[in-house]
């Protein structure tokens, strides 16, 4: 990278003065990023540290161009000292959420404006070298597209489903056919740092980074798509546990039935109230002679997708409004457990099946009511996030953002 600070971020065998001083530079760039602007004096008292040293390290991330003189602020009293804060577009953060049927990606700037995206770019998820180079391609024809110097992107963030400890860079549901961490792979594909994140984890991020939250906390995040994920936040900090495998909420055992999950056990939440729950009881009673419009647009029922089902929902249609009313009473059982264990200010309901709004959310709230303690549900507010994919793209963009600045104040595990 062309900045010795950037290049220094990632590294972890730096010690003594060179070590200090990168860290002070983070703190700066850290305060920048919560507070826009901030004087010599100011940040002198907030770190303790000595006017000169704040001032050298100031004048040395203006060379660098990651900070930027922003003068005096206007008054008309006494004589005011010059502000400082992050230049935006010193350095970039991407974001790429994998999903079964296309990828997102998008590229935020220093001060997290979003600079460029790409939404739904046609991809077939599969456990393969195929699609794991493919997500490389895209990734790079990004780049090319828009012209982006990779020596200015401080990380990519990868999301996926499944298993992924996002610490050690290992993913243990998808192209988990290489000894070394799959980080380590794109990495070396792409030439930039790379992370793994769970793709529930990342859309979590960026929904309690959006103005869904002002006040909240305590706040859960469910993404009812092909699968049901959770993400948590306790006391403003996102809960990973022992290895970042927690939110496993679709495969709580539930249900008493005999259905296999993709987990490979029985009765989980997913196997009734999911996306795939849901795709499968459409198709079959498609199959079994039942009247949509699905019908008159697809020849072949097996072309059917999620999003097709939630579309056709929305344009009245019958057969998809009571298969979605089915699966939001059932995930609704769920839900009220949750509220029961965790006692949340807020939960959020996101992913492809929230798109249908009240068809999922009002049997949702009903079951809600019927299963939960009324003392405890009475406190909680539940709003449907119609975001989107590109949030969780948006999502990993932040999270590197905050852990690389050290933003955040880390998470509980």
């Amino acid at each position: 990278m062309s900045s010795s600070f950037l290049s220094d971020l990632h590294k972890a065998n730096i010690s003594g003065v060179a070590y200090k001083n990168i860290q002070l530079k983070k703190k700066l760039l850290a305060y920048f990023a919560t507070h826009e602007l901030g004087t010599i004096a100011e940040l002198s008292k907030e770190f303790n540290v000595s006017i000169p040293k704040i001032n050298d390290s100031i004048n040395e991330l203006i060379e660098e161009k990651l900070v930027k003189d922003y003068g005096k602020l206007t008054s008309n009293v006494g004589r005011k000292p010059n502000n400082y804060g992050l230049e935006a577009n010193s350095a970039y953060f991407v974001g790429v959420q994998v999903s079964h049927d296309y990828l997102s990606i998008a590229m935020i700037n220093m001060k997290k404006d979003l600079v460029a995206h790409k939404d739904e770019i046609p991809f077939h998820l599969e456990n393969n070298e195929k699609s794991l180079n493919n997500i490389c391609k895209e990734i790079n024809d990004f780049f090319n597209k828009h012209n982006v110097r990779k020596e200015k992107v401080l990380g990519i963030g990868v999301n996926l489903s499944g298993r992924i400890n996002y610490r050690t860079g290992y993913s243990y549901s998808y192209f988990n056919f290489y000894e070394d961490p799959l980080s380590n792979y794109f990495e070396k594909e792409l030439g930039i740092p790379t992370f793994l994140e769970n793709d529930t984890k990342a859309l979590s991020y960026g929904e309690f980074s959006s103005e869904l939250v002002t006040t909240e906390k305590d706040v859960l995040f469910i993404n009812v798509d092909n699968g049901i994920g959770l993400g948590i936040m306790i006391n403003n900090q996102l809960y990973y546990g022992k290895s970042g495998f927690s939110g496993e909420f679709g495969h709580i055992p539930i249900f008493d039935n005999d259905i296999i999950c993709k987990c490979g056990k029985k009765g989980c939440l997913e196997t009734e109230a999911s996306g795939y729950a849901l795709r499968n009881k459409v198709l079959q009673e498609i199959q079994n002679g039942a009247s949509s419009l699905l019908t008159k647009k697809f020849q072949n029922v097996e072309d059917i997708r999620l999003h097709d089902i939630v579309h056709a929902a929305k344009k009245d249609d019958t057969l998809s409004i009571e298969a979605i009313n089915e699966i939001g009473e059932k995930l609704g059982r769920g839900v009220a457990a949750l509220i029961n264990i965790f006692n949340p200010e807020l939960i959020i309901i996101g992913g492809i099946l929230a798109r249908s709004e009240e068809y999922l959310s009002l049997p949702l709230k009903n079951a809600i009511n019927k299963y939960s303690l009324s003392i405890v549900h009475r406190d909680t507010k539940l709003i449907v996030s119609t975001h989107g994919e590109k949030h969780a793209a948006i999502g990993a963009c932040l999270l590197l953002r905050d852990r690389l600045l050290a933003i955040t104040e880390g998470v509980i595990s």
